[in-house]
């Protein structure tokens, strides 16, 4: 490829690092740490620094991990503009300031796409920059004297949010798989499951992987960690080398607790030469690839992410050089397999010669955050600078092997390249997933698993299993159960196990008896106590005849709902849908305020655990085939998922002073609970739409008209209401209720009317011949009131 004047390339990188433990301990935020780097940055191209710092029209910040998640925090205080904080230290003056996603591919994918920009001439002179004081903020924060880190800097930001998409869902946080050493550890056991070794032999083979990383970080001066370890010292657990998640000790972990930082100044090549930045100083990028992998559990193969190896492989075609034409490599290298899984794909020995790190790996040289690939790019430059025409290779991770970026580096001169990333992610999207299954229950199989070791020596063991249908599930063990914690420290692959679905999740043992013995399922029926009505913290349950009335006892809370509250409205259900005496139920909130406002926020705020019973909000918005009558006696307000517990109901009784909204938007969720999907369906489109999207609230009239409501009632009155409602169904046969509702259910799906109604249920054949249809028929001919049987 032809060099033109708007090639880029790079001119200056540099490093820093402050070490709590060195003498010259400097206490510096990370902003100060990204400026330290740049400085070295701008020295090391050999031009003007002044110049050009002055010259630079766009600054790209690595986001540091104390805003990486809606949940990171910042405890010394932080920028609010983190790369116009860097470019005033410096004397840059940036028309544009980026702060990059989240994810250890961001160094190199900024450099890739501002590579691009220079090409196509929107930019200039960029500066990328990243840097972490996470080991300072743990050191002071809360010490008298702790410095201040917070910085307001006004200025244009191009934010790109968190990036977090599949990287964590609802069902791996329920399962205690959020953190990263425990959804790596499921991928590093899958490989070993995959190539057959024990677990001493891959012990060693982690060790092997490692120890060569120990000796670069040991002359890094950046180093976090500039120890050499042997082999054995990694691969055996000891006290200062504990167990995390396994297979992984301590020593086989990203260390996150540094303070350093990296910058790269790139330019045009027509830009290098007005600032006079000598002719070798330049190195050129050469190719480069950013691909991305599905989420963890739509995998075909736990073990490897395609994704990553089609990057490098493209990266070096993009280069039009070969794996051995590399002199220099540093893979990303945040737990073992994230670089073993690359040397499968391409081929490279763990031992090869040339090495696999320049830095001394993650959990030696130190994760600095989402940034440690720059520190990489800085040393992949000097070294290509020392053997002028040599090529380096970058591979920078993000999240669980899923974001791979890859650049490849040399002072041999070429025009910009353009890549086919787009083309290829596509070819890697088309291949299947496969089935999943949210609840599993029955046998099952281990397909990977890990133990999670906390540090007062409890432990949860986690589990990717197979149910007998060959669908994926994920679940975790029962807290004291031994016996499987056992299986799953030894040699577990395709292990039988037993499944069970619970609100909080799946759990596994080893065999039925032992989950019958530890989790046994709640057999259904009502909590005893002294006046018969049940004993229940959150509800009150009164039974009158035929007819349970559940009364939701939070007024303090407007009947919000915990997750313990659901989970006694879920028994509460499950025991009226299995006796046989009970015919229809009234579900109300106490007070005179509100019948619910739904998910109590106070509780979530407060990082309480949140879970929600299998059958869904108050045990009714997910529960299938409901064939007795339920009824909402809404008083007031039913908002955010009060409204769809009302929607889940087959009947609503309001009285006039209750609201309707689905309010969810108004504090950054959504209606899930059923209510995105009943609400159009019983109001139509147009005014589903509006009250999803604004919140807009009906009063008791317009929620009548709307059909939302079946009656309403004068203020005070719902529950007599209900009552009312509740005798005139309790006036028919109980058997033909429960049909009319079971045949209501199995048509629903069914959009052609004809269809519909011939649509032959087993139900009204049971109908004809019970006890109740002919109780019906004589009792008419009679002329006596029928005495119904309910069979």
């Amino acid at each position: 490829m032809t060099v033109d004047d708007r090639t880029p390339v790079l001119v200056g990188v540099g490093q820093s690092s402050d070490p709590i433990d060195a003498p010259g301990y400097r206490r510096l935020s990370a902003a100060d740490l990204g400026a330290d780097a740049a400085r070295a940055a701008l020295h090391d191209s050999g031009a003007d620094p002044a110049a050009l710092a002055a010259a630079i029209d766009t600054v790209a910040g690595v986001r540091q991990f104390e805003i990486s998640t809606p949940m990171s925090h910042a405890p010394l205080g932080r920028s609010t503009n983190y790369p116009r904080s860097v470019a005033a230290r410096i004397g840059a003056d940036p028309v544009r300031a980026v702060l990059e996603v989240t994810g250890g591919q961001s160094p190199q994918h900024l450099l890739t796409e501002l590579c691009a920009a220079v090409a196509d001439g929107s930019v200039a002179a960029a500066l990328v920059v990243g840097s972490e004081a996470i080991s300072t903020a743990r050191h002071l924060a809360g010490s008298e004297g702790a410095p201040d880190f917070t910085e307001t800097v006004p200025g244009q930001l191009d934010d790109r949010g968190f990036g977090l998409e599949g990287l964590a869902t609802r069902q791996q946080i329920a399962h205690g798989l959020a953190g990263m050493p425990a959804q790596y550890a499921l991928a590093e056991n899958a490989r070993r499951s995959r190539l057959g070794s024990d677990r001493d032999t891959y012990a060693t083979a982690m060790g092997e992987l490692f120890a060569p990383f120990t000796r670069v970080a040991a002359t890094n001066p950046h180093a976090a960690a500039p120890t050499g370890r042997s082999a054995a010292e990694l691969a055996t657990t000891s006290e200062r080398n504990r167990p995390i998640a396994a297979p992984y000790t301590r020593y086989l972990v990203s260390r996150d607790q540094v303070n350093q930082g990296a910058a790269v100044v790139l330019t045009s090549v027509s830009e290098a030469r007005r600032l006079g930045v000598p002719q070798d100083r330049w190195v050129y990028l050469h190719g480069h690839a950013d691909l991305r992998e599905r989420p963890l559990l739509d995998r075909p193969d736990l073990s490897v992410g395609p994704a990553s190896g089609a990057a490098v492989r493209h990266a070096l075609e993009v280069a039009g050089v070969g794996l051995d034409d590399l002199s220099t490599l540093d893979l990303y290298s945040c737990f073992p397999i994230a670089v073993s899984h690359v040397c499968d794909q391409l081929g490279l020995a763990p031992d090869d010669p040339r090495g696999l790190t320049l830095t001394g790996g993650l959990p030696f040289f130190g994760g600095a955050g989402n940034n440690y690939s720059l520190h990489a790019v800085a040393e992949t430059v000097v070294r290509a600078r020392a053997t002028p025409g040599s090529y380096g290779l970058v591979g920078a991770n993000g999240g669980v092997l899923s974001k791979y970026s890859v650049g490849i580096y040399s002072t041999t001169p070429t025009g910009w390249r353009p890549d086919r990333s787009a083309e290829i992610q596509d070819e890697l999207d088309a291949v299947p997933s496969p089935e999943q299954v949210v609840h599993a229950d029955g046998p099952a199989r281990v397909e990977t698993w890990t133990v999670v070791h906390g540090r007062g020596g409890d432990r949860t063991g986690i589990v990717v299993g197979r149910d007998a249908e060959g669908r994926r599930f994920l679940a975790r063990t029962v807290d004291g159960d031994d016996e499987t914690l056992d299986l799953l420290a030894g040699e577990p692959a395709g292990a039988p196990v037993y499944a069970r679905s619970f609100g909080v999740g799946n759990r596994v043992t080893t065999t039925r008896g032992r989950m019958d013995a530890l989790a046994p399922r709640r057999a259904p029926g009502f909590r005893p106590s002294d006046d018969g009505d049940g004993a229940y913290e959150h509800v009150r349950v009164h039974r009158d005849g035929h007819l349970l009335e559940v009364t939701i006892d939070r007024p303090d809370a407007r009947n919000a709902l915990t997750p313990p509250a659901n989970d006694e409205l879920d028994e509460v259900f499950d025991a009226f849908f299995a006796d046989p005496d009970l015919w229809v139920a009234i579900l109300t909130g106490a007070g005179e305020t509100a019948f619910s406002a739904g998910n109590d926020l106070r509780w979530t705020a407060a990082g309480k655990p949140m879970w929600v019973p299998k059958n869904g909000f108050a045990g009714l918005t997910s529960r299938p085939g409901m064939t007795k009558p339920v009824i909402a006696a809404v008083n007031g307000f039913a908002m955010g998922g009060g409204c769809e517990i009302a929607m889940a109901c087959h009947l609503v009784v309001a009285d006039e002073t209750a609201r309707f909204a689905l309010s969810e938007v108004k504090v950054g969720l959504v209606a899930a609970a059923g209510g995105l999907v009943r609400l159009p369906r019983i109001v139509g489109p147009a005014l589903a739409t509006e009250m999803i999207l604004t919140g807009r609230r009906l009063d008791a009239a317009q929620a009548l008209d709307a059909g939302l409501v079946n009656r309403v009632v004068p203020a005070g009155t719902a529950l007599d209401g209900a009552r009312e409602l509740a005798a005139e169904i309790l006036d028919g046969s109980p058997t033909s209720v429960r049909t009319s509702l079971q045949i209501m259910n199995e048509t629903d799906g069914i959009a052609d009317t004809v269809e519909a109604a011939q649509h032959p249920s087993a139900a009204l054949d049971e109908l004809m011949l019970s006890a109740d249809a002919i109780e019906g028929v004589t009792a008419f001919a009679q002329k006596r009131p029928p005495v119904w049987r309910n069979r």
